[in-house]
């Protein structure tokens, strides 16, 4: 990573796909913040997150900037990926190589330089706090359920890539639990950005943007006005993953009481 410290970063607004302009004028995101990206399919949700990936200066469909500190960033955050500080996450993330766990991780670890005895064990251990089926060091890679391997990215992003800035593309659909990663994150102090259909990971972010035709249409901050429908959509989510527990282990869900 860069020496200089992130202490926030900019996104200035673009435009929708008619040529409007946003509907902000900017958006700061500071380390500990989680924001989430709502609206309907097609809408410019994922195109937001990759500006930020990329560290967009006006080049891209959107017209947006991104600055960090205040200014554009350092060419390494862009070109260097062992200096970018920015992980980006989606749900189609699969892994080629042809390794076990451990040498994966052990491999990441020495192409950052970095010397940290245990840094392997502290890495599983997180991932396996975001995923119902165990990972084990010696299993492949290549052989990890979607679920396993979107934990493993997470918990690699904060413990070896050590990224400020998390962003996570529709994860929460690939079997992780998601209430624990947003959790963990803001222990970290890491900002995340999820892109998201989830009414509990909607309502569990600090900030809502909705987009609409491309561009973004409103900035919502709830402020605790959404407690309540929060704590109801926890006690629902917790039910299904209940239910879901009894399918799995073949269980008849024939009661009232089940869930």
């Amino acid at each position: 990573m860069n020496s200089e410290r992130i202490e926030e970063i900019t996104v200035l607004s673009g435009k929708n796909r008619a040529g409007e302009p946003e509907n902000f004028d900017e958006i700061i995101i500071r380390p500990g913040d989680t924001l989430s990206i709502v609206g309907p399919t097609g809408s410019g949700k994922s195109a937001f997150i990759t500006d930020i990936e990329i560290f967009a200066r006006n080049d891209t469909a959107t017209g947006r900037t991104i600055l960090v500190n205040g200014a554009h960033p350092p060419e390494d955050y862009i070109r260097d990926p062992a200096k970018k500080p920015v992980a980006l996450i989606t749900q189609n993330t699969k892994c080629l190589a042809d390794l076990k766990v451990s040498e994966f991780l052990a491999m990441h670890i020495r192409s950052r330089g970095i010397v940290k005895p245990g840094l392997i064990e502290t890495t599983i251990d997180l991932a396996n706090e975001f995923t119902g089926e165990k990972i084990h060091p010696d299993r492949k890679m290549t052989a990890l359920s979607g679920g396993q391997t979107r934990s493993l990215m997470v918990a690699d992003a904060i413990t070896i890539s050590d990224t400020p800035l998390i962003l996570l593309d529709e994860v929460e659909n690939a079997g992780i639990f998601k209430d624990r990663v947003i959790e963990t994150l803001k222990e970290y102090n890491k900002a995340l950005i999820f892109v998201t259909h989830d009414p509990m990971v909607s309502l569990m972010s600090d900030r809502r943007i909705v987009m609409k035709n491309g561009g973004v249409s409103d900035v919502l901050e709830p402020n605790g006005r959404e407690e309540e429908a929060l704590l109801r959509v926890i006690e629902l989510d917790r039910a299904l993953c209940r239910m879901r527990e009894q399918i799995r282990a073949g269980e008849m869900i024939c009661s009232q009481g089940s869930p």
